[in-house]
């Protein structure tokens, strides 16, 4: 950097140049969790983390009214600041208010009649506790209750949703503490245009303040890619890392830093040839992201002409804009644990068929795959545990018990509700319906009958239902299931392989268990085989076959999947466009030839190395 421009930088950071005397600080790189991809340059600015208010525990008997009082107060103070954010989300890109305003919704969601206030209020009452003191315990306890469990496997989609549950509680905790002590928040109002913020951790109510055309990167020393801060900044399309222990403590206000959004690194006091390099950069991401854009509206088909079918997976109806925006075709996999994970009791069949109905109609002629509830020992939920869904005995090893189809077999009340449910919604557009962890042609016979029974029934009241029932599908989810795929294929009206609990059943790695977690691999030749075996015996009867899982959003490994026989995907929304770009870019032939090659070997890194090198 020449002497200009350390002047120019000092200037805008508020700080004094750099004199000759002073000794030039050598370049250091720091690596973290990649948030959103792309690469920013400029001056750091440092946020300081704002020490946490000191509170009052306890309160006297005739204090209890006015500390009712004070909360309903906070309560009413934190709407404002929501319905605050929410009207600067208009001078926002429409893409990103589509993103946030779910989340601010879910605040709002918790600053109502909800178990948190509820608790809170309880616990003034009873316990003589402050209202801060009482958020913040019950807060704690809720959250405790709704995260993923001590030793699940914290990248797995359903711990991250557990654990993004957890955080919204806190957040909205941590707000109502900050107004009942008027505590106040930061602010990155007055930082110059094309600051790099960094900071030892970011509250997502610190990012929904950030101003994208100020704040050009984001680095931080804690976070991840799956909690709230991370979707706000991925939302307002800001090159971010997250969780790169010792940045904040290394870096200095005003000196020059290059944040890579999409490798996780971060550079402190950058060398000329490192800034030159991130410059360039900056340019092709520049161009990348145009023709990803342009993709959107092109039909995903092979080069030789033959369609591919890209859907998106669901959480939760939140996504719904997002999977609008990827340009995929409908819906693969909508899980359902969303309706149970927070209730108090179960809901019932008009509860799901409101919800089931409104993704529906969202989706048009676009298809939506519905997977009935999918639960195990290892997650938590009130409304079930209350139902009698969990017989009280410690499942020492929840992936090998009662879980999925095994488990709703047990509890035919649950599934026959959810089937109604679905049934009933089905009248509003294309609906598959999905039956998660089949192990057996007997569940599926079993869950068949049921299904057939309840369609007949329902039409027998006058219900309002589809000419015929929507097709009944299976997921691959285990050796016995994709080894006797032609069987249930037999039966079942479509497949769906789930590549992640295959792989792990398959190959006895639980990804939590840092000892093996490095042999979990769906390249693995044994993977590979199922899935091929499979997709074969559901093309040799003429069913619908698709793929979820990971490696379905992976670029690198569809051209592979592809040539085994693949033509359905399903993936997170943000993964369609750059899987589309692979599909287009390849022809049928070449796939076929790739996956001769990949078929012949035995050894799991030679096949990793020939994915590279076809991808290359």
């Amino acid at each position: 950097m020449s002497r200009t421009e350390a002047k120019a930088t000092a200037s805008r950071s508020g700080k004094a140049a750099r004199t000759p005397k002073q000794k030039a600080l050598s370049e250091r790189s720091f690596t973290g969790t990649a948030i959103y991809p792309g690469i920013a340059i400029g001056p750091v600015a440092m946020a300081t983390e704002t020490p946490a208010p000191v509170i009052t525990r306890r309160i006297e008997a005739d204090a209890e009214p006015a500390e009712q009082l004070r909360l309903n107060e906070a309560v009413a103070r934190s709407l404002k600041q929501l319905d605050k954010l929410r009207a600067r989300l208009s001078q926002l890109p429409e893409e990103t208010q589509l993103e946030i305003s779910p989340l601010l919704d879910a605040y709002r969601q918790m600053l109502g009649p909800s178990r948190l206030l509820r608790g809170a209020r309880r616990r003034i009452q009873q316990e003589l506790a402050s209202a801060e003191a009482s958020v913040l315990d019950e807060a704690e306890a809720l959250a405790t209750r709704l995260q993923a469990p001590a030793g699940a496997a914290a990248d797995t989609e359903d711990a991250a949703a557990a654990n993004r549950r957890a955080d919204e509680v806190r957040e909205i905790a941590r707000r109502l503490v900050r107004n009942l002590t008027n505590a106040p928040y930061r602010s990155f109002a007055n930082l110059p245009p094309g600051t790099v913020l960094v900071a030892e951790q970011l509250r997502p109510a610190d990012a929904a303040l950030i101003d994208p055309s100020r704040i050009v990167g984001v680095a931080t020393d804690e976070g991840g890619d799956a909690d709230h801060t991370a979707i706000m900044l991925r939302a307002l399309g800001i090159p971010s890392v997250l969780g790169a222990a010792g940045v904040a403590a290394a870096a200095r206000a005003g000196a020059l830093a290059v944040v890579d959004g999409t490798t996780g690194t971060i550079v402190l006091d950058a060398r000329p040839a490192t800034l030159a390099e991130a410059r360039r950069g900056v340019a092709s991401y520049a161009r990348t992201r145009q023709k990803l854009a342009r993709l959107r509206r092109l039909p995903a088909e092979l080069s030789s002409g033959e369609r591919v079918e890209l859907q998106a997976n669901m959480e939760i109806p939140a996504e719904l804009p997002l999977i609008a925006q990827s340009g995929a075709a409908g819906i693969g996999l909508l899980r359902t644990e969303f309706l149970f994970i927070n209730a108090e009791t179960l809901p019932d069949e008009f509860v799901q068929e409101r919800v089931y109905r409104e993704v529906i109609e969202a989706m048009g002629e676009d298809c939506t795959t519905i997977r009935v509830l999918d639960w195990g020992g290892e997650k938590q939920s009130e409304a079930l545990g209350n139902a009698g869904f969990f017989s009280g005995e410690v499942d020492l090893n929840p992936a090998l018990g009662l879980r999925g189809l095994r488990l709703l077999l047990m509890h035919p009340t649950v599934l026959e509700t959810q089937f109604a449910a679905i049934l009933r919604a089905s009248v509003a557009g294309p609906t598959r319906i999905l039956l998660p962890m089949v192990t057996s042609l007997g569940e599926l016979r079993t869950a068949r009958d049921l299904y057939e029974r309840l369609f007949k029934r329902l039409r027998r009241k006058g219900v309002r239902l589809p000419e015929r029932p929507p097709p009944l599908g299976v997921m691959i989810e285990t050796p016995a299931a994709a080894i006797s795929a032609e069987a249930l294929a037999l039966e079942a009206d479509f497949l769906a392989i789930g590549t992640n609990d295959l792989t792990m059943y398959t190959l006895a790695v639980d990804r939590s268990a840092a000892a093996v977690a490095r042999l979990y691999d769906p390249l693995h030749p044994a993977v590979i085989r199922l899935i091929a075996e499979t997709t074969a015996a559901a093309l040799r009867l003429r069913r619908p076959v698709s793929l979820c899982g990971e490696i379905a959003g992976n670029p690198r490994v569809v051209p592979l999947l592809m040539g085994l026989g693949l033509r359905s995907f399903s993936m997170n929304a943000s993964a369609v466009p750059r899987v589309k770009q692979a599909v287009r870019a390849v022809s049928l032939d070449e796939c076929r030839r790739f996956a001769r090659r990949v078929s012949d070997e035995v050894d799991p890194e030679r096949i990793a190395r020939l994915v590279d090198e076809f991808s290359a």
